[in-house]
C-alpha cells in the first residue's frame, strides 16, 4: 500500500464516524443553520471519497475517468463553499450571511462551470489518451477555486475563533492548521499543473508534497470540525461516570432510610436490586433522585438524631436513631442539621451525604 492510499484509508477512518456524529448532533438541533453547513460540509467529503477511488486516486496531474473525476471535485468544491457558509452563518446576521453566501457561490459555479464544460467535450478515450489541455484545465480550475476557498476558510477561522468558547476555540484552530497545510498543498498542486502544461518536467520533491500536504490538511480539518462536540461528549461521559459511583455510593445510606420511610420514594415502582446494580440508564435521573431521598430521609430522621445529642460518631447516632424509629419510640418534633455541606450546591450536600454513607458502611446494621 503506498502512501496515497494509505493517507486515504485513514482519511476514512476518521471521516465518516465524525459524520454521523455531526448528523446526530443535527437531529437534536435541526433549525441550526450553522450546524447545517458543518453537516453539509463533512457529507460533501465523505461524498468525494468513493468517487477518488472510482478515479483510481490518481496524482495530479495524471487523470481518472472523467466522470468520477467530475463528481469527486464537485463534492471537494462543495465542500469547500459549505465550510465558507458555515462561518458566515455563525459569525454574522442571517440577512448578511445570505449575501455573503451568494457572492461565494460565484467563484464556486465559476470553477463547476469549467469542469463540466471540460468533462462534456472530453472524448470517450480511456485517461491515457486525454487531451492534455482538457484535463489542465480541469485541474487548473479545481485547484484554484479549492485554494482560494481554504485559504480564506484559514482566515475565517483564525477570526471566528477568538471569540468562540475554549472547546470550540481549540477545534477550530486544529482546523486552521490543517486549512493553513491545505492551502499550502493547493498552491503546490497549482504548480504541478503550471509546471506540466510547459512541458517541464514536474520535481519529485513538489509532486511529494502536494500527498504529505492536502491529506494531513483534510485529516486536521476533520479532527478540528469534531474536537468540539468529541469533547464535550467526553466530558459529559466523565459526569455520567462520577454520578454512576456516587449513586452506588449513596447506597447504604440511601438503603437505611428508605427502609424507614419508604413513603418519601420519589419512584413508586419497586427497585429489583440486579437491575439497580447493572443498569446503565438514566444515571443522572436516577443520582438525583437518591441524593433528594437521603437528604429528604435525614430531615424526616433528624429529631431522632437531636433527641440522641451531638456526642459520638454520626453513624453511630443515625444507626442508633434508625433503631429507635423502628421502635416505634416517640421524641419530640425538634430538628437539627444532618450533614450540612460547606457550600450551596448541590454537589457539596452529595459530597456530604457520600461521607456519611461511607461511614454508614462500617456500623452494625
Amino acid at each position: 500500500m503506498n502512501s496515497n492510499v494509505a493517507l486515504t484509508v485513514l482519511q476514512g477512518v476518521i471521516l465518516y464516524p465524525a459524520l454521523l456524529w455531526k448528523i446526530y448532533q443535527l437531529t437534536r438541533a435541526p433549525k441550526d443553520v450553522a450546524r447545517w453547513m458543518v453537516t453539509a460540509c463533512l457529507a460533501c467529503f465523505a461524498a468525494a471519497y468513493p468517487f477518488g477511488f472510482l478515479a483510481g486516486n490518481v496524482n495530479q496531474p495524471n487523470p481518472g475517468p472523467i466522470v468520477p473525476l467530475l463528481f469527486q471535485h464537485f463534492f471537494l468544491c462543495g465542500l469547500v463553499y459549505t465550510l465558507a457558509c458555515f462561518f458566515l452563518f455563525s459569525a454574522l446576521p442571517v440577512a448578511e450571511a445570505r449575501r455573503r453566501a451568494l457572492l461565494e457561490a460565484i467563484p464556486f459555479a465559476v470553477a463547476m462551470l469549467v469542469m463540466v464544460l471540460v468533462a462534456v467535450f472530453m472524448p470517450d478515450v480511456p485517461p491515457a489518451r486525454y487531451p492534455l489541455a482538457g484535463v489542465l484545465t480541469f485541474y487548473l480550475a479545481a485547484d484554484l477555486y479549492l485554494t482560494y476557498g481554504i485559504a480564506s476558510a484559514y482566515f475565517f477561522t483564525r477570526r471566528y475563533a477568538r471569540g468562540a468558547g475554549p472547546r470550540l476555540a481549540r477545534g477550530l484552530r486544529v482546523a486552521s492548521v490543517g486549512f493553513a497545510i491545505s492551502a499550502v498543498g493547493g498552491s503546490t498542486l497549482v504548480a504541478v499543473v503550471l509546471v506540466h502544461w510547459t512541458g517541464a518536467a514536474i520535481p519529485w520533491l513538489l509532486v511529494q508534497g502536494t500527498v504529505f500536504l492536502v491529506f494531513p490538511g483534510a485529516l486536521l480539518l476533520v479532527i478540528g470540525l469534531s474536537y468540539p462536540g468529541v469533547a464535550t461528549r467526553l466530558a459529559a461521559g466523565r459526569v455520567w461516570r462520577q454520578h454512576l459511583r456516587t449513586y452506588h455510593r449513596l447506597g447504604p445510606l440511601w438503603t437505611a432510610l428508605h427502609e424507614a420511610f419508604p413513603e418519601d420514594a420519589l419512584s413508586r415502582a419497586p427497585l429489583n436490586p440486579w437491575r439497580d446494580a447493572l443498569s446503565l440508564r438514566g444515571v443522572h435521573r436516577r443520582y438525583y433522585r437518591r441524593a433528594i431521598e437521603c437528604r429528604d430521609g435525614l430531615v424526616r430522621l433528624s429529631p431522632y438524631l437531636a433527641h440522641l445529642g451531638d456526642d459520638g460518631d454520626l453513624a453511630e447516632r443515625l444507626g442508633e436513631a434508625l433503631r429507635s424509629h423502628a421502635r416505634g419510640e416517640t421524641v419530640a418534633p425538634e430538628a437539627m442539621p444532618v450533614a450540612m455541606p460547606d457550600g450551596d450546591s448541590l454537589d457539596d450536600d452529595v459530597r456530604e451525604l457520600v461521607t456519611l454513607s461511607d461511614s454508614l458502611r462500617a456500623v452494625p446494621a
